[in-house]
């Protein structure tokens, strides 16, 4: 099978990057990671690319630097699909334009739901039955493209922050995988 040549932006733990990793690795998986790129210097996910041997960046700068260097190692890549797995930073209009229809976003939210930042205390506070996760092609509007995929979760009475955030987190790992095969595996 040829794979999409596909690169990971992160911010933090990672724990979706582990997860599209793990998916990566089986045969028929329409996607290959050959790059990750973080734009925090202390980014827990890269350990996962280090664990993999998977290439990776940390670029931390602003949004203008950030963008002209992710492009070059794009292009030099030949990168063909962005996933954006708990990536803290918006990018431009132009950014997003150059790569319309390869760039995948996930929200812990059911979008159009509770867009941007602050969702679970969001939800809690809204006192909604059901949250889960989205993922969606990312365009010029906050959590706004195209949805993929959505999961969708019971919120029982007494759950805190944390706990919701965690079991939202469980779906998140197999939405994010299930929307590539999804949009990746029938081309």
């Amino acid at each position: 099978m040829v794979k999409k040549k596909a690169c990971v932006f992160i911010s933090g733990s990672g724990t979706n990057l582990k997860s599209i990793i793990k998916s990566s690795r089986d045969y028929n998986f329409p996607i290959n990671i050959e790059l990750v790129i973080s734009n925090k210097q202390n980014a827990e996910g890269i350990n996962y690319a280090k664990k993999y041997s998977i290439p990776y960046k940390i670029i931390v700068c602003d949004r203008k630097k950030f963008e002209q260097r992710v492009l070059q190692l794009i292009f030099l890549k030949k990168i063909e699909i962005i996933c954006l797995a708990g990536f803290m930073k918006i990018l431009s209009k132009s950014f997003i334009r150059k790569f319309k229809g390869k760039i995948l976003n996930i929200h812990p939210s059911l979008l159009p739901k509770f867009k941007g930042l602050d969702t679970f205390n969001r939800v809690l506070k809204a006192n909604e039955k059901f949250t889960g996760c989205t993922v969606h092609f990312v365009d010029e509007k906050l959590d706004n493209g195209k949805i993929i995929i959505k999961k969708r979760i019971y919120i029982n009475k007494g759950l805190n922050k944390e706990t919701l955030k965690n079991i939202v987190q469980i779906e998140e790992y197999k939405a994010y995988s299930q929307a590539i095969r999804k949009i990746y595996s029938a081309i």
